[in-house]
């Protein structure tokens, strides 16, 4: 499989799997790095130094992407950076979605992110931050916070909505 493919195929899928907006997935695709490295026996891209991926409303930035496949299907893409960041404008009119962490997980068959070590998810004034974030990006839901350990704390700022007032 060519390069061009696998990129193609990486970013089509991830795209999809993010609930972009519908133009995003009919976006040109466009990704720069300073390396890329594919093995064809692991089935594995390699893209490093720099990396920025973006096509439509999506945005990753990373110091390095790993894109695992199977059998010509992505199964999981690993973003690592200080941190590796993620952006996306969900739908017209609503705020971007932002994500942070020092390694990015993504599952396009499972419609799931992870955000691990110093992760951070937010929206607007919303914010969830932790050492573990799994967000579902088909059914919207965010779970942050390790049960294996229940020292670490998830920190979550949530502001009400300003309502203006009426002179009197």
């Amino acid at each position: 499989m060519s390069l061009t493919k696998i990129i193609s195929c990486f970013l089509l899928l991830f795209c999809s799997a993010v609930s972009a907006l519908e133009t995003d997935s009919e976006q040109p695709i466009y990704i720069d790095s300073n390396k890329a490295y594919y093995d064809e026996k692991q089935q594995t891209s390699t893209y490093t130094g720099n990396v920025f991926a973006t096509q439509g409303s999506i945005r990753i930035d990373a110091e390095k992407l790993v894109v695992y496949m199977k059998d010509g299907n992505i199964t999981k893409l690993v973003a690592t950076g200080t941190p590796s960041k993620f952006k996306q404008l969900p739908a017209v009119g609503k705020e971007e979605i932002y994500g942070e962490g020092l390694i990015n997980e993504f599952y396009p068959d499972k419609n799931l992110l992870i955000f691990m070590q110093n992760a951070s998810v937010w929206q607007g004034d919303a914010k969830q931050s932790s050492e573990y974030i799994e967000y579902d990006t088909k059914n919207s839901l965010l779970k942050a916070g390790e049960t294996a350990s229940d020292s670490k704390r998830v920190h979550s700022v949530i502001k009400p909505k300003q309502q203006s007032r009426k002179a009197e």
